[in-house]
C-alpha cells in the first residue's frame, strides 16, 4: 500500500482529518529537511483529501491546518501590530577591518565593565544574511496566530494570511520538544533563486514584465492583497532568533531549540572563539554564497552570551552586540561598444549600454542599464570606455564606474537622442520628468508595448499572445493597437508561420473572454499614467461607468478616497486626447466592458448599511474577516482598507491596531465583533 494512500478512507471525517494533517505537517517537514520521502503529486493528493473533507464539514477546519496554506479571499489592506520588543536594525560593516574594530571595541566595553583584566573572550555567532524581508511571528500554545513585517521597527503590517501560505514555517510547533506556551520569533522571508528563475520565466512567456531581482519580489509578494496569489510564489523562510522569552543563554542552543520546535534555520551557522575564525567563516562564505539557492548580502556577527548582550546594551536604532558584516558587490571590467535606447509602453527612452561580453555573479553580461540620460551625463560614460559593472543583488546589471584613465584619446561625450530611435519621431522632456519620451503614439515601440502591457495577466489577461506572436502580428500587418486585436479573424491568423485553426480559434475564444474583464482591468490595460491597478479599483468601485469617468473632472477625481491631483491631471490629461478617447469608442463598439463589475449582493432593499464606508481591523473569532467584509458587501457597505474622515464605521475585533486609534482620534463610530454580529442580523432582517 502507497504511504500517501489513506489506509481507509471510510472512517469517520473527524479522525481522517486529524490523520491527514499530521501527516502533511511530518511531509513538509522532512521537504524542508532535504530528505523528502513521497513526491510532489503525491503530497498534492493528501492536500486534495483534506480540502475536500474540509469543504464538506467546515466545522473541522483548523487554524494550523496545512489547508489554511492555499490562502483565502483578497483583503482591503493590513492592520498595523506593534512590535514587543521592537525589531531594531544591525550597524554595517564594509571590510575585516570595520569588523576587528567592532569587536575590540566590544572586548574593551567587557573590560570596564567586569574589571582592568585584558583576558575576557567574547564567542561569537556567525550566520549568513539572508537577502529578504524581516518578519516576526507569533506563536501561542504552539499555533501560528500573527505574522508581521518588520515595518519601521516599532509598527509593521499583519500579513499573517500570507505567511500561513509558506510551507517552510510550520502552522503548528512540535509539541515533543516542548515549546514555552507564547514563542515570538524572527526571522526573514525570501524568495528562492530558483523559484525567482522560474517566475521569471513564466512572465516572459506571457509577456509581462520581469522582476529585478528576488528581494524586491520577496516585499512586493509579501503585501499582496491575495493571499491566494501568495501562496502561487513558493516564497521560503528562515528564522534567526527568539524574541521572547529567553530560550537559553547561550545563542547557539536558542537556534538548537529552535530547529527542534520545527522551525527553518539555516544550518550554516558557526560558533567562533577567535578572530581568526570569524575570518575563515566570512572567506568561506565570500567565496560560496553563490551556491545558494538564496541571495544572501553578508554575515550577520552576534554575542554568543546572553549575559554579555546584557551588558553591551542597545543603541536606539541598533543592539551593540550584533553588527553586519556586508560582502562587497562583485564587479567585472568591460568595455562599452554602443550606447542605444529602449523605447517603454509610455514612450520614455531609457539608456542603454552595449557591452563587450564579461562574466560576473554567475552570468554573462552583455548589456547594462545607464537608467536615465542625467545619469548617464552625470557619470560621462561614452562609447569605448572602459568601466566597471555591478550586479550585487540585481539581476540587471549597472555601470558604477567609468576608467577615466583608461579612456580613448578620440572619445567624445555621449549626446542625449533628439528622436526616438524607432520611429524618429522628436522627442520631448516634460518639465518634472528626468525622462526623455517619445510622443509619437503610433511609434512601433510605444505600440508594441502598449500591446503587451494591454494582454498581459493583470490587465485584460489575454493568453496566447506573447512578445514573439505580438511582433508576427505587428510585422504581418493585422494589428495596429491594441484596439485592432478584437478585429481579428481566425482565418487571417491561420495564414499565419506556426498558426494552425486551433491556435487560432483559442485565441478568438480568449479575445472574446476579455470582453467581460470589467471597468478596472480595462482602465489598467489602456495604460494610463500612474494609473495601475489599484488607483483603476478605486475609479471602476467609485465611478462606476467609463462615461462617468470621461465626464469628471480633476476637481471631481480628487474627490475620490486615494485620489491625488498628480493622478486626476494624468486621468484627464489621457481622456482628453483625441486619439485615446477615439480608442476607448472603439473598444465600446466592440463590445468591450465598460462597466464596474459589481460585488454579488442579496436582495435585501434598501439595507441600513447602504453606502456605508466600514473598516475591519484586529482577528474575529466567530468569522473570518474575508467573510465578514463579503457579508458588508452584500448588504451594500464599502469596505475600505484604511481610516480616513470619510469613514462612517470601524468593526474591531481583538488586537486591533492603529486603525482604531485613528478612529477614535476621529470620531468614527467603533462596533466590537458582538456589535458586528448583532449589525448584520438587524440589516439583514431589514
Amino acid at each position: 500500500m502507497s504511504k500517501t494512500q489513506p489506509s481507509d478512507r471510510s472512517r469517520n471525517p473527524e479522525a481522517r482529518a486529524a490523520e491527514l494533517r499530521n501527516a502533511l505537517r511530518r511531509h513538509e517537514r522532512l521537504y524542508y529537511a532535504g530528505s523528502p520521502e513521497i513526491s510532489d503529486r503525491e503530497f498534492d493528493a493528501l492536500m486534495d483529501e483534506l480540502l475536500e473533507i474540509e469543504r464538506a464539514h467546515p466545522a473541522l477546519v483548523t487554524p494550523d491546518s496545512p489547508s489554511q496554506r492555499v490562502g483565502g479571499e483578497p483583503v482591503d489592506g493590513f492592520d498595523q501590530i506593534d512590535h514587543q520588543p521592537p525589531m531594531l536594525s544591525l550597524d554595517n560593516t564594509y571590510n575585516e577591518e570595520e569588523l576587528d574594530d567592532w569587536m575590540d571595541r566590544l572586548q574593551k566595553l567587557l573590560v570596564d565593565e567586569l574589571g582592568d583584566s585584558d583576558s575576557f573572550g567574547i564567542p561569537l555567532v556567525t550566520e549568513l544574511k539572508v537577502d529578504g524581508v524581516s518578519i516576526s511571528i507569533l506563536y501561542e500554545d504552539g499555533v501560528l496566530t500573527q505574522a508581521a513585517t518588520r515595518g519601521n521597527g516599532r509598527v509593521g503590517d499583519d500579513v499573517t494570511e500570507n505567511v500561513k501560505t509558506i510551507r517552510a514555517i510550520p502552522l503548528r510547533l512540535d509539541e515533543s520538544a516542548d515549546p514555552p506556551a507564547r514563542l515570538l520569533v524572527r526571522g526573514e522571508i525570501y524568495m528562492p533563486r530558483s523559484v525567482f528563475m522560474q517566475l521569471n520565466e513564466r512572465r516572459k512567456a506571457a509577456d509581462e514584465p520581469l522582476y529585478v531581482n528576488p528581494r524586491n519580489t520577496t516585499a512586493g509578494t509579501i503585501r499582496l492583497l491575495d493571499s491566494r496569489e501568495v501562496a502561487s510564489r513558493s516564497l521560503s523562510a528562515v528564522v534567526y532568533d527568539a524574541a521572547s522569552p529567553q530560550l537559553s543563554e547561550r545563542h547557539s542552543e536558542t537556534l538548537e531549540r529552535l530547529v527542534s520546535f520545527g522551525l527553518p534555520v539555516h544550518p550554516s551557522w558557526q560558533v567562533c572563539h577567535t578572530t581568526a575564525e570569524v575570518h575563515a567563516y566570512l572567506e568561506h562564505w565570500t567565496e560560496r554564497r553563490h551556491a545558494l539557492d538564496f541571495d544572501t548580502d553578508g554575515v550577520v556577527v552576534k554575542v554568543e552570551g546572553v549575559g554579555q548582550r546584557e551588558i553591551f546594551g542597545a543603541t536606539s536604532k541598533a543592539p551593540r552586540w550584533a553588527v553586519a558584516y556586508k560582502f562587497e558587490a562583485e564587479q567585472a571590467l568591460t568595455k562599452v561598444e554602443g550606447i542605444g535606447a529602449q523605447v517603454g509602453r509610455t514612450g520614455a527612452l531609457t539608456p542603454v549600454a552595449f557591452l563587450e561580453p564579461v562574466f560576473v555573479a554567475g552570468t554573462t553580461v552583455k548589456r547594462a542599464t545607464l537608467h536615465n540620460y542625467e545619469d548617464l551625463a552625470r557619470k560621462d560614460v561614452r562609447v569605448g570606455d572602459v568601466v566597471a559593472i555591478e550586479k550585487g543583488g540585481d539581476i540587471i546589471p549597472k555601470v558604477v564606474e567609468v576608467r577615466v584613465s583608461e579612456r580613448p584619446r578620440d572619445s567624445v561625450p555621449f549626446v542625449p537622442p533628439t528622436h526616438c530611435p524607432v520611429c524618429g519621431e522628436p522627442v520631448a522632456k516634460l518639465d518634472d520628468e528626468v525622462a526623455l519620451r517619445c510622443v509619437n503614439v503610433a511609434c512601433p515601440a510605444v505600440v508594441r508595448e502598449s500591446i503587451r502591457h494591454f494582454v498581459s495577466r493583470n490587465a485584460m489577461n489575454i493568453e496566447g499572445l506573447g512578445e514573439k506572436l505580438i511582433d508576427q502580428l505587428l510585422e504581418a500587418g493585422l494589428v495596429e493597437d491594441y484596439t485592432s486585436l478584437y478585429e481579428l479573424r481566425a482565418e487571417d491568423l491561420i495564414g499565419l508561420e506556426g498558426w494552425g485553426e486551433k491556435s487560432a480559434t483559442r485565441l478568438r475564444e480568449e479575445l472574446e473572454k476579455s470582453k467581460g474583464q470589467g471597468l478596472a482591468r480595462l482602465l489598467h490595460a489602456v495604460g494610463i499614467r500612474f494609473v495601475g491597478e489599484r488607483v483603476a479599483a478605486i475609479l471602476a468601485r467609485d465611478l462606476k461607468t467609463l462615461d462617468a469617468i470621461e465626464a469628471a473632472s480633476e476637481d471631481d477625481l480628487t474627490e475620490l478616497e486615494e485620489i491625488g491631483p498628480k493622478v486626476a491631471a494624468s486621468v484627464r490629461q489621457f481622456l482628453d486626447h483625441p486619439g485615446n478617447r477615439e480608442r476607448l469608442d472603439r473598444l465600446r463598439s466592440f463590445g468591450v466592458s465598460v462597466e464596474a463589475l459589481e460585488p454579488e449582493v442579496s436582495a435585501d432593499a434598501q439595507s441600513p448599511l447602504e453606502g456605508q464606508r466600514v473598516v475591519l481591523t484586529g482577528t474575529l473569532e466567530s468569522m473570518t474577516r474575508s467573510a465578514a467584509k463579503r457579508r458588508l458587501e452584500q448588504l451594500g457597505a464599502r469596505v475600505s482598507g484604511s481610516v480616513s474622515a470619510k469613514t462612517d464605521l470601524l468593526i474591531a475585533g481583538e488586537k486591533a491596531g492603529s486603525k482604531l486609534k485613528k478612529a477614535e482620534e476621529l470620531g468614527v463610530e467603533t462596533l466590537d465583533e458582538a456589535g458586528l454580529i448583532q449589525l448584520l442580523e438587524s440589516a439583514g432582517r431589514s
